[in-house]
């Protein structure tokens, strides 16, 4: 790990409503763990899910975007706080920041696929959370690097993000990088939308055989939503291991507008919460992440509540493990 690329995490970004003491621990900030992932595992003693931020917008500048993602994960954190408590005994640690020092991106990546690598071989569900979607490039690389067989990606976005990286990468380039370096590797997208991929990037998609759903077809109509969610157990029955990818600019902009590049025709949450949990229910998901979160321009906190409901829809469908 470059040790120049990680900051540990700061218990004084999780806080909450007080509360009676003869209550318990009532809302997330009580609970919260640390975890310097610097430091070697106590295998005896750790958390079953860690939460890692990327702190890095590096790659969205590179694409041309809207600068202020780096400050996500240190805004879901305040907004993850104030969740209750339903967490029924699961353990959760803070496990910091992976950081872009100097625009080095390229390493921030390697860091960030390193402490992926090292939370699943010890046994920690990471849920990652960004920071631009170049974030992808480096988990799929920590997941690879961590499980045997094959992995399928499915990505819940308004782009394909399969540009090529001409002058390097950004966070418009991750899908495309990791089909190109992989065989085997199975794409499906979700919520693709027509206006926000140019023709070029279709062909790139049929190129690399993948699998998409226009944001057209992801509406809280029921038959819809069913057909959408069997095709994405359909996806996932073809590989061992998933990661699954969410970037928020998928949503849309009326339930969303802090991310990068914003929509109005995105998906909604009746939509979203249960596609993402059949898709999690298939116990094969071996790592997820939030993407394009932005603070910077959100309003009245209600993309960083949004993305605060998200992890604990994730956190909510992983079983306590047996002691």
């Amino acid at each position: 790990m470059q040790k120049s690329n990680y900051s540990p995490p700061i218990p004084d970004l999780w806080t909450g409503r007080k509360t009676d003491p003869s209550l318990g621990k009532e809302y997330w900030y009580q609970c919260i763990e640390m975890l310097d992932i610097r430091q070697p595992f106590q295998k005896t003693d750790l958390p079953d899910i860690a939460l890692l931020g990327y702190a890095c917008e590096e790659g969205v500048r590179r694409n041309q975007g809207r600068p202020g993602t780096a400050k996500g994960p240190e805004a879901a954190r305040k907004q993850m706080g104030k969740l209750a408590n339903h967490l029924g005994g699961k353990r959760i640690a803070d496990a910091g920041n992976v950081i872009c020092p100097s625009g080095d991106l390229e390493s921030t990546q390697k860091t960030l696929s390193f402490s992926i690598s090292e939370l699943i071989k010890a046994g920690i569900f990471p849920i990652v959370i960004g920071g631009g979607h170049d974030i992808a490039y480096g988990h799929f690389n920590g997941i690879r690097s961590a499980t045997k067989g094959r992995i399928g990606i499915i990505n819940f976005d308004a782009h394909f993000d399969l540009r090529e990286p001409l002058d390097g990468p950004t966070s418009g380039t991750p899908f495309n990088q990791i089909l190109k370096e992989n065989e085997g590797v199975g794409y499906l997208a979700v919520g693709i939308q027509r206006s926000a991929n140019p023709p070029s990037l279709f062909n790139t998609a049929e190129s690399y055989r993948v699998d998409y759903v226009l944001n057209l077809h992801c509406c809280i109509n029921t038959d819809f939503r069913k057909a959408v969610i069997e095709r994405i157990i359909t996806f996932t029955e073809r590989f061992d291991h998933i990661y699954v990818t969410i970037d928020m600019d998928g949503f849309s902009s009326a339930v969303a507008p802090g991310v990068s590049a914003p929509s109005p025709i995105g998906y909604l949450p009746p939509f979203f919460f249960p596609t993402l949990t059949a898709a999690l229910a298939t116990g094969k998901v071996a790592s997820i992440d939030i993407a394009e979160f932005n603070p910077v321009f959100d309003q009245d906190g209600m993309t960083g509540k949004l993305v605060a409901n998200v992890v604990e829809t994730i956190v909510s469908s992983k079983s306590k493990p047996s002691v």
